[in-house]
């Protein structure tokens, strides 16, 4: 059995085969044979991605059934206050139906972050802040859609871990096997 763990960059797609608009994919990084992404990040998400070549492994740590934790760390705009926080503990429904709850913290900027690049936007007059949210679910664009649906749209957003696996010392676009 394969498995490598890769944080992913910004703007990299979370798949093997182009898309016709040039843009990277993880055949740019990753020159191992017959792997493939347990789950997915978006374009626009960076961090921890694990590719393996043993199906049942993959299925265990994307399929919700197995409830593996994801945490991830969402730089999101205005600071939230109890309210919003609470909703995402609780779930909130969005147009696919209600979340399962998750886990919420407003934390500090981790000090283990790169500079992205492009840097994401800055505004003087709409503070920003971070969450550590942990989800046992991966529905398309979840974390974003979440924050959004409490009015706190995410700038940033870095998965650190997938179940045990974690990003900790991969710089952007490294991997390891696990």
């Amino acid at each position: 059995m394969t498995v490598i763990l890769l944080n992913k960059p910004f703007d990299m797609l979370s798949q093997f085969s182009p898309d016709g608009s040039g843009r990277a994919t993880l055949k740019d990084v990753v020159d191992v044979p017959g792997v493939y992404p347990a789950g997915r990040l978006d374009r626009d998400s960076e961090g921890l991605l694990v590719l393996t070549d043993d199906g049942r492994l993959q299925a265990r740590l994307a399929d919700p059934r197995h409830k593996r934790g994801k945490v991830y760390f969402a730089q999101v705009e205005r600071i939230p206050d109890a309210d919003a926080l609470q909703a995402l503990r609780q779930g909130v429904t969005l147009k696919d139906g209600p979340t399962r709850p998750a886990e919420v913290a407003r934390v500090e900027a981790p000090d283990w972050l790169w500079p992205r690049e492009p840097p994401v936007r800055y505004r003087k007059s709409v503070p920003d802040c971070w969450l550590r949210l942990t989800l046992r679910e991966g529905r398309n664009r979840q974390v974003r859609r979440m924050c959004a649906h409490v009015g706190h749209p995410v700038l940033r957003l870095v998965r650190w871990s997938v179940g045990e696996y974690t990003l900790d010392g991969l710089a952007p676009g490294a991997w390891r096997r696990a």
